[in-house]
């Protein structure tokens, strides 16, 4: 796909629903100073060229523990190991890197005996991974309920985001997870599917009032719950260099990087973790030199970071794709 092909207004519809992937179209038309005609053309152009909107669930607010597991295996079982992880029910993003030798791959547990049937069990038993290691997602920076943004110029005329008030100070108790009932569930399942699904189709699946459902989305959104996010092939835009950046950070200093990133327009996911590298952070560059100058010039004048790692992705085999909680 030519990125020439999508203009600006393109891209600001793509910012439109980064920031509230629910947004009817009047009011993005609004902001847009377009018809709304023109928006859900736009809209419905985008979705022929892989537009998705989905929910996710916030792990931090349902008693979940994300974890990222790091795989070198044989270079001719890599692709397959992925897809097998891609296959699980409670992975939500997987991808290939590193000369197609390294395999990442993104969960949610609930319990420590569903982790370890993994990480214990099942991955040491396979002969063609060589070494495995997991890191606990201790604080997301960035990636909760955005992705990257989509545009560089111009700015949407919209409220921003308002901030999330889970991402609470070191120190400040965590609020209990929330809990869950039937209809929840149904519309986790239903928004990972579809997350502009209809009122009356979100009605019909929960097998409730359409006035039933739009409480439970406004429980589920207002707890910081549920959070929606846009699935858009950056390659569409031009950038063709999907990169995993791993960072060593003196203590110090991790919260400003952290913040740091997430400020970025080309990271869209950006989080501190355990293991030997204590940030990791997922990239969107046009292209080698566009990485080169995003290092030189944005990560190496950061404080406090005492390594970089890159490892340009090579295939995603699963994105944005949550388990139903």
């Amino acid at each position: 796909m030519d990125s020439r092909l999508l203009d600006e207004l393109d891209q600001l519809l793509l910012r439109a629903l980064q920031l509230d992937g629910r947004a009817p179209f009047s009011r993005i038309a609004r902001d847009l100073e377009v018809s709304e005609r023109t928006v859900a053309r736009r809209f419905q152009r985008l979705r022929e060229l892989g537009l998705r909107v989905v929910g996710q669930p916030v792990a931090a607010r349902l008693g979940l523990a994300r974890w990222l597991l790091r795989l070198h295996c044989t270079p001719d079982a890599a692709g397959t190991i992925a897809d097998a992880l891609a296959r699980r029910p409670d992975t939500y993003w997987v991808t290939l890197a590193s000369g197609g030798t390294e395999v990442y791959c993104a969960l949610n547990v609930r319990s420590s005996a569903q982790r370890d049937a993994l990480l214990l069990q099942k991955l040491p038993r396979t002969p063609q991974v060589l070494s495995v290691s997991a890191h606990c997602m201790l604080h997301t920076f960035i990636g909760a309920t955005s992705t990257w943004h989509a545009t560089r110029h111009g700015r949407v005329r919209t409220a921003q985001a308002p901030p999330d008030p889970y991402a609470v100070d070191s120190g400040t108790p965590a609020p209990p997870p929330l809990p869950l009932d039937a209809t929840d569930r149904t519309l986790f399942a239903e928004l990972a599917r579809d997350g502009r699904a209809s009122l009356p189709e979100l009605a019909a699946a929960a097998d409730r009032s359409p006035s039933s459902v739009q409480r439970h989305l406004d429980r589920l959104r207002d707890e910081g719950a549920l959070s929606l996010a846009v699935d858009f092939d950056p390659r569409h835009l031009g950038h063709h260099m999907p990169t995993r950046i791993w960072l060593n950070v003196a203590p110090a200093h991790l919260r400003t990087v952290g913040e740091a990133l997430a400020t970025h327009p080309q990271i869209a996911f950006a989080a501190a973790v355990t293991g030997d590298a204590n940030l990791v952070a997922n990239g969107v560059f046009r292209d080698p030199a566009d990485l080169y100058a995003y290092v030189d010039r944005r990560i190496g004048r950061l404080p406090g970071i005492q390594s970089i790692r890159t490892a340009p992705t090579l295939r995603e085999v699963k994105r944005v794709a949550p388990p139903v909680p």
